[in-house]
């Protein structure tokens, strides 16, 4: 029979919002490049694609709280859901696979057709590196510990329990925001600047964009915090606050790399600061 559906796939209508999320991110990306060459009209291009960006998150994921509310999310749709989930974090894993290979590249291989200054790791030009066992070492304890908070957020959410819900994100969300500060006092009392020589680069690109994907993380536990005092997620249908979780792992993961390979390994034997 025409017009009855038949299937438990969700067959979505039409909407400009993925050709302006589109449009918001080329205009974004060019208002950085704009801004690294320093020319005019910088920040009010970068401005709009911004704004573009933020609008549409707003809006394109609005619209699919609402398509889970109104029960278009079958367990079809939910898998579907997650097999993108997991593509998106694979695509970050990549992404932040050129971050340690340049590090190890560099580390390795430090000769003196580059500018590590002696051929030597860390280059001579950096006098001292962050003492690893000091505030590296606090910020995996707290990035480990939310791990397990989050986890019991989770735990609570299958079981019913919505007060161990919320307590388990505030508590996730409280640890994310401490590690970035943590992380901005360390940035700001740094004994090497940004730039200069590979050793500075490399570690402020892999260390800056884990903090930046830790903010991110950190926002999307709130959205998930403010929904669940809405009364979203059941134990059945709860995949918003799943992907959150899915995320915040992965960020506990790469930390402990990073931990390990450019705190620990990439600073031995130099000048403590």
């Amino acid at each position: 029979m025409a017009g009855v559906k038949n299937h438990d796939y969700h067959i979505l209508p039409p909407d400009i919002w993925p050709f302006i999320g589109s449009m918001s991110a080329v205009t974004f990306t060019s208002g950085m490049v704009l801004f690294m060459h320093e020319m005019a009209m910088a920040w009010l291009v970068l401005g709009l694609g911004i704004a573009g960006l933020i609008a549409t998150f707003f809006s394109w994921f609005g619209k699919i709280i609402q398509e889970g509310r109104a029960g278009y999310h079958t367990p079809v749709v939910q898998l579907h859901l997650r097999y993108g989930m997991i593509l998106f974090i694979a695509s970050e894993v990549m992404f932040f696979v050129g971050w340690f290979w340049s590090w190890f590249d560099f580390a390795l291989f430090p000769t003196d057709m580059t500018d590590v200054i002696g051929g030597v790791w860390p280059p001579e030009a950096i006098e001292a590196v962050m003492d690893p066992f000091d505030l590296p070492l606090l910020n995996t304890l707290i990035l480990l510990c939310s791990g397990t908070t989050v986890t019991w957020a989770h735990h609570s959410l299958i079981h019913g329990d919505r007060e161990g819900l919320k307590q388990g994100l505030w508590a996730t969300v409280l640890l994310g925001i401490l590690f970035s500060a943590i992380q901005a006092y360390e940035y700001a009392h740094a004994p090497f600047a940004f730039g200069g020589n590979t050793y500075s680069s490399a570690f402020y690109m892999a260390t800056g964009f884990h903090g930046f994907h830790v903010i991110i993380g950190t926002i999307f536990l709130i959205v998930c915090l403010v929904r669940s005092y809405k009364g979203d997620f059941t134990p059945r249908e709860h995949f918003g606050f799943e992907a959150a979780a899915w995320y915040w792992h992965f960020v506990d993961v790469v930390w402990l790399f990073l931990f390990i390979t450019v705190y620990i390994w990439g600073g031995w034997g130099a000048e403590i600061h």
